[in-house]
């Protein structure tokens, strides 16, 4: 036994950002922080967020996120100096760094090292899909645990346990963690996931730099017009999804994987999501961005969540949780699906800005065998939801992939056209992203058995605008030119100025390409 923490100090730190030349540098923010800092708050823990991409009211947003510097990999490093991390970790007896995006590990990593070398006896815990994927790198640059699924009980447990001056990490479920040299873990079960997302706790946003965040208004979606003022967050009123996509995290979330069934669609209570939008707005939020995976996976619970979210007073922005199917209706004759103009209405009514759309691929064979069959591109009326949405003010955004193992050239224009087409009928703006093998997804693992991808890949090429798969059927090159090419033809010049202007860096080889980051 060690001598016991009464009160150990933990702090979730977000690493210092790295990007290809030209790829636009937004700060992380994600959830996870804002999630477990409330449960560690409700557990009388103390607790502070550090977003190393940024700084704090010590550091000067010029010299910290608008001067990148260059990295051995050619990769850009945007944020504090190793000495300011090294300063805001002083303190801390638990360090929390989350790895969700596999692009950003190598920047985890380092982060992790830099706090080993100097304090080797400060416990370093991470989580995420990328790190309980890649749990060997993780120990192996000095993590002491890694959270396996949701961790917002896991967390205070550990607080907990070194508050008592006990590391018996076997005692707690869903974690991984080294015995000498051997890898022991603690799957978790059904049994240790929270069904009703009402039991915990609010996120604490309060915890972010929200104004840093405000100040450089680069949020992870949407479209707005230059120079106006945003005081955004986001939000989820679910977890989980409807639909099982290889190339989704949600893939890899299923009975018997280390994380337990954490894919399963689970949703907040609209008193639970008032109560949400009630704490945002205390904070003096005006745009909220829904993250949900599949935010009408209820249809007849989403709508109604929409009529109540209707009196918020925000403006709602959808990143990626409205699939197309849920958009539309059968029609009065046939199978065709029309638009559902009465949800698109509540949407509008509701304080809905923009939706972005997954339309994935114009191949019915990519989308059954990748994408869970979630659209049927023969019985959707496409021109008519673009169009409707465009009729009641409702901004609509397309989301495309390209460069699965087996796409041909010809399935790839295709999906070009139908973008052209979309726009031709309304669409305000079309992502195009290269399709990536991500660690805990079934695509990865068909990636890795196919030879498309080594087992001793690098992450950093692990990044949409970038092809990071071999002996695909179109070279990774050429993908990565119709990618950059397809974006800059499709979209109007007026848009891939404002994109391009607002880079972070001054290169532009490879611009930003997405309205959202996901799809």
């Amino acid at each position: 036994m060690s001598e016991a923490i009464r009160a150990p100090k933990v702090l979730l730190l977000y690493p210092p950002h790295q990007a290809w030349p030209g790829y636009m540098c937004k700060p992380n923010g994600s959830l996870a922080y804002p999630s477990l800092g409330g449960a560690l708050l409700q557990a009388g823990i103390e607790v502070r967020v550090f977003d190393a991409c940024v700084g704090n009211v010590k550091d000067d947003l010029d010299q910290v996120f608008y001067r990148s510097s260059n990295l051995p990999s050619g990769l850009l490093r945007t944020g504090v100096s190793e000495d300011r991390i090294l300063e805001e970790v002083a303190d801390a007896d638990i360090i929390g760094i989350t790895s969700i995006f596999t692009d950003q590990e190598t920047m985890v990593l380092s982060t992790v090292r830099l706090i080993k070398r100097h304090f080797p006896d400060k416990l370093v815990v991470s989580g995420g899909v990328n790190a309980r994927n890649r749990l060997k790198v993780f120990f192996a640059a000095g993590v002491d645990l890694v959270c396996l699924s949701e961790a917002e009980r896991t967390i205070v447990a550990i607080a907990d346990a070194v508050r008592r001056g006990d590391r018996d990490w076997g005692a707690i479920s869903g974690l991984a963690f080294m015995a000498g040299d051997r890898i022991l873990s603690t799957p978790a079960s059904a049994g240790d996931i929270v069904w009703n997302l009402d039991e915990l706790p609010i996120p604490a946003w309060e915890l972010l730099p929200n104004e840093r965040y405000w100040k450089i208004a680069r949020p992870h979606g949407g479209h707005f017009k230059e120079g106006q003022e945003l005081r955004y967050a986001s939000m989820m009123t679910s977890l989980g999804c409807v639909f099982t996509c290889s190339y989704c995290h949600i893939s890899g979330e299923a009975d018997g994987d280390v994380s337990g069934p954490i894919g399963k669609f689970r949703v907040k209570s609209t008193e639970r999501v008032m109560a949400e939008l009630d704490r945002l707005r205390d904070l003096g939020v005006k745009q909220v961005f829904i993250e949900d995976d599949s935010l009408f996976g209820m249809k007849r619970r989403g709508i109604d969540l929409i009529r109540n979210v209707r009196t918020s007073g925000f403006e709602i922005f959808d990143v990626n949780g409205v699939n197309i199917i849920h958009l539309l209706r059968k029609s009065g004759t046939g199978n065709r699906l029309e638009p559902d103009v009465e949800l698109i209405e509540l949407l509008v009514e509701s304080g809905f800005k923009q939706v972005a759309l997954p339309f994935e691929s114009a191949s019915q064979r990519i989308i059954s065998r990748y994408a869970s069959s979630k659209w049927n591109v023969e019985r959707c009326d496409i021109e008519g939801l673009i169009r409707a949405c465009k009729d009641h003010g409702l901004g609509v955004t397309g989301n495309y992939m390209i460069g699965y193992p087996d796409e041909t050239r010809e399935e790839i224009e295709a999906t070009i056209a139908m973008a052209q087409w979309h726009r031709d009928c309304g669409l305000d703006a079309a992502s195009f992203m290269l399709v990536i093998p991500l660690p805990g997804t079934r695509l990865f693992d068909m990636a890795i058995a196919g030879g498309h991808l080594s087992e001793e890949y690098d992450p950093d090429r692990l990044n949409w605008s970038r092809a990071s798969m071999v002996n695909t059927l179109v070279p990774p090159a050429e993908l990565e030119d119709i990618r950059r090419g397809a974006w800059e033809r499709v979209n109007d010049s007026k848009f891939v100025r404002y994109k391009k202007g607002m880079n972070a860096a001054e290169s532009n080889d490879f611009i930003e390409a997405a309205v959202s980051e996901g799809s």
